[in-house]
């Protein structure tokens, strides 16, 4: 008997006996107070026992995380599949592509590249907002869509027919954590071993996604990684961690009538944020899950990197088994996820004794209206707040609230704190359909009130799926919210990821001219600095109904508790309570969504449009390479490797190539929207023929690494503190020349210096772009020293190989008083290659004086050192 078998137990459902790996085979009672997330990942142990990559020290090891509940054994997790989006997922693709070449080259057999589990890649990032407002934008976006990326999207098809277990979901379809969430997630896989056996175990998965925790609002336990170790995974390689630690949130009572799911999840991004769960698991328990539905656990398991956890797992109930059902899943798939997740231990329990590392509590009832922002999700804003922070932000900026922006050309002047956009969009909302509904009630109220939307607002509307159409058509709410300039633009990510597109070119020009703040509001997980749109300088995340009253008001500068957001056709003052609906019209709309609905909408799903039937691809297994491709190029990270290192390198001599504060996001590090014409990258481009009008933007350019350096630290709101201006701007030392971050990185390549960034806290928060590592080693960075990280690009950086070295905690980059001048020495204390190894380092002013910090590299695995 192998060491796994001995765990082997049967169940039956469906008048069919299923193996399971039992947890109460391991015959320790302290199993039963693990979490339940931490229960799927021991169940993953118990299957993968006796493989090489886990020992029943493993096993052992989460027995006693139960007396001492902290971070602890380095373990694998194998997940069930991975899940990608085509921002993300091309880089990774193009890297599976560049290991077949190299295979090749050397005379092997290239099929041995190909993922070993199965990979789902949705395309969903790549529709841009350029039409809006009409009946016809929905098929003028796909048209362009479709041109801009025809060469991403054949090599995404060549990919399709060249690799095994890699299925596509082509463009038009929905956003990947909500196709996740209403079709692939399965909660208890089912197959037949090489016996005939059948076998049951949980549905996991990691995704090139930061947002794929949205899947934990289901009961299924998966998180984001980097885009290299999401191929890793692929390619069979357990992936490596650390056994977490688990905090418990209880939610009590309910939500009050006119407060959303998008309240309570900005409530409990900002509570998280502040407990501090970076590299943690957050779980979330309580008798309050009762009235929390399957959608509204999602929205708050989607803004899981917003609060900074690994994950937001939520188990299985009956509200799972209800959304299953009404999301079209086959009775047998209820009937399995009951049976086995009450076998083993996995079903909701209030009065479970759990063990959790830490705990917070939160009385639903107490949340409120909320928005978050100007330019974090976990700055939470009550309603009666907003008005008071954009003042703030219009004075910061020198300018006065009543400084108006004429717009000759359009014959209305723009005013500070205008909303310029106003976009439902995003997984994290879309998905929810009381919100949704919600929005367009808001819609159907406005109009009958003859209210219309500002001349100066970009309004849109992307769901996350075609199921939302088809509600919307059923119910009447669409011509509503058509009324309103919400037309469909696309079922993608658009806004979120900065899709936003161009807002009209007077109105452009008017905030150019005037160096002007204005708003975006938009229903979505991310309102980074410069990440929406380059002209805006406030974005606020809000739920959909918020964005439409928004929307009306035309400005964010107004208390939308207390003061009217128009005036109707007969000069009545209208207030955002006027149009609220009730959660019981609501619920009369909800009642038409079922499980139908669901099965139509998903029918044919990998089939596509016409448009993408008709795209030819070569079915080659390597892929043919075109030298001139602007998006398409052979990386060159696997050429040259070298050989590994035996000890930890000693850096000398080197120079900041930035020095930056908190907060620093992978936006700011490799942003995914708009390529200026005269940056680094919108100049090669031009160099390579390309008109900037086809530029597209930097996230569909991702699987061209020459762009792509000349993008990292390219975003506009940066701010360096080696550069007079914001932007992708740094100081070449020891000329005292201020020039681009990328010039001055190819000067100090040419000059044999080696790089390092300079950081504050948090390093690293937001998307999990494997890009802003890539780019960053590319630029010739050797080390980031920062005072934290976040968890995907810190593994991201070691996968490039560039250090991530975190201070002692008594350092502070700030009380320090550098600028940038500074000679950087790193000399590590203990030669060896150990995990979290100490280092010292030593910064020389330009004076001669010198200051000492001592830091740990945060390798914290063995596999991550390997």
């Amino acid at each position: 008997m192998s060491s796994s078998q001995q765990y082997l137990s049967q169940i039956t459902a469906n008048d069919r006996d299923y193996r399971i790996y039992s947890l109460d085979k391991i015959g320790d009672a302290r199993v039963k107070r693990l979490p339940h997330s931490l229960k799927i990942l021991l169940e993953n142990q118990l299957r993968h026992l006796g493989g090489g990559a886990v020992t029943s020290a493993d096993i052992d090891a989460f027995c006693q995380w139960v007396d001492q509940p902290s971070s602890g054994k380095d373990i694998n997790f194998s997940p069930a599949r991975v899940l990608m989006q085509d921002f993300t997922g091309v880089p990774a693709i193009v890297d599976l592509a560049a290991m077949r070449q190299a295979v090749s080259d050397a005379g092997g057999d290239v099929s041995v590249i190909s993922p070993q589990v199965p990979v789902d890649l949705v395309i969903d990032h790549s529709v841009s907002v350029d039409h809006f407002a009409s009946g016809q934008a929905f098929e003028q976006n796909v048209e362009l869509e479709m041109t801009r990326n025809r060469e991403r999207y054949r090599f995404l098809k060549w990919g399709q027919s060249a690799f095994d277990n890699f299925s596509v979901v082509p463009p038009g379809t929905g956003i990947c954590h909500q196709v996740n969430l209403e079709y692939l997630g399965r909660v208890v896989f089912s197959r037949q071993d090489a016996d005939g056996n059948w076998l049951a175990y949980p549905d996991t998965l990691v995704g090139t996604d930061s947002h794929t925790p949205m899947i934990n609002g289901l009961g299924v336990l998966g998180w984001g990684v980097g885009g290299i170790e999401a191929e890793a995974a692929l390619l069979g390689q357990p992936y490596s961690m650390l056994l977490p630690e688990v905090v418990g949130f209880e939610f009590r009572g309910r939500l009050n009538e006119g407060v959303t799911a998008t309240d309570l999840v900005l409530t409990v991004v900002e509570m998280l944020r502040k407990h501090g769960v970076v590299g943690k698991f957050v779980e979330f328990h309580g008798p309050g899950l009762a009235h929390l539905t399957v959608a509204d656990r999602a929205t708050i398991a989607n803004m899981a990197p917003e609060y900074g956890a690994t994950c937001g797992y939520f188990p299985v109930d009956e509200a799972t088994l209800r959304y299953l059902e009404l999301t079209g899943r086959d009775p047998e798939v209820l009937a399995l996820t009951e049976t086995y997740c009450k076998a083993q231990g996995l079903w909701r329990d209030d009065s479970a004794d759990t063990v959790f590392s830490s705990r917070l509590s939160l009385d639903l009832a107490t949340v409120e209206p909320s928005l978050a922002g100007p330019s974090r999700p976990q700055d939470r804003a009550p309603l009666s707040g907003v008005k008071a922070i954009m003042h703030q932000a219009i004075a910061k900026q020198g300018k006065r609230v009543d400084e108006a922006m004429p717009v000759p050309e359009m014959g209305f002047e723009l005013p500070q704190g205008a909303v310029a956009i106003a976009a439902i969009t995003s997984c994290t909302n879309t998905s929810n359909p009381d919100v949704m509904i919600a929005a367009g009630l808001m819609a159907r109220k406005a109009r009958a009130r003859g209210l219309t939307v500002k001349p100066w607002v970009k309004t849109s509307l992307a769901p996350g799926s075609k199921v939302v159409s088809d509600y919307f058509a059923d119910s009447g709410l669409q011509a509503d919210l058509d009324a309103l300039g919400f037309n469909l633009v696309g079922y993608g990510c658009t806004t979120c990821i900065g899709n936003s597109g161009p807002l009209p070119l007077p109105i452009e020009d008017a905030i150019s001219q005037h160096d002007g703040v204005v708003s975006a509001v938009l229903s979505g997980n991310r309102n980074f600095e410069g990440r929406i749109h380059n002209l805006v300088r406030c974005s606020w995340l809000a739920s959909p109904p918020l964005v439409v009253a928004y929307a009306l008001a035309g400005t964010t500068c107004i208390d939308l508790n207390s003061e009217p957001l128009a005036t109707d056709a007969n000069g009545d003052a209208v207030y955002l309570k006027d149009l609220w609906p009730s959660q019981r019209e609501i619920e009369q709309l909800r009642t038409a969504i079922g499980g139908d609905m669901f099965r139509r909408a998903y029918s044919g799903l990998f089939e596509g449009t016409g448009a993408w039937k008709k795209l030819a691809v070569e079915t080659s297994p390597s892929y043919q390479w075109e030298d001139d491709s602007t998006y398409i190029r052979c990386p060159s990270f696997f050429r040259n490797l070298g050989e590994p290192l035996q000890a930890l390198p000693t850096i000398r001599g080197a120079r900041p190539l930035a020095l930056l504060g908190d907060s620093v996001t992978t936006d700011h590090i490799s942003p995914a929207g708009r390529i200026e014409p005269d940056s680094p990258a919108g100049q090669y481009l031009q160099q390579q023929g390309v008109q900037p009008k086809d530029f597209n933007s930097y996230g569909s350019r991702r699987g061209n690494h020459e762009v792509m350096m000349r993008g990292t630290f390219a975003n506009v709101r940066l701010r360096n503190q080696m550069a007079s201006r914001e932007g992708g701007y740094t100081t070449h030392q020891p000329s005292g020349e201020e020039m681009s971050i990328f010039d001055a990185a190819m000067r100090y390549q040419q000059e044999g210096t080696p790089l390092v960034i300079l950081a504050g806290s948090q390093y690293g928060t937001g998307s999990s772009r494997d890009w802003a590592a890539k780019g960053t080693l590319l630029l010739g960075v050797k080390a980031v020293v920062a005072e934290s990280f976040e968890r995907i690009h810190r593994s991201n950086l070691i996968g490039m190989g560039v250090l991530p070295i975190q201070l002692d905690a008594d350092h502070k980059l700030a009380a320090l008083a550098l600028d940038g001048s500074e000679l950087v020495d790193i000399e590590p204390v203990d030669a060896e290659l150990n995990p979290r190894a100490r280092v010292n380092i030593a910064l020389t002013r330009s004076d001669g004086s010198r200051v000492e910090l001592g830091a740990v590299i945060r390798i914290d695995t063995a596999n991550e050192l390997e």
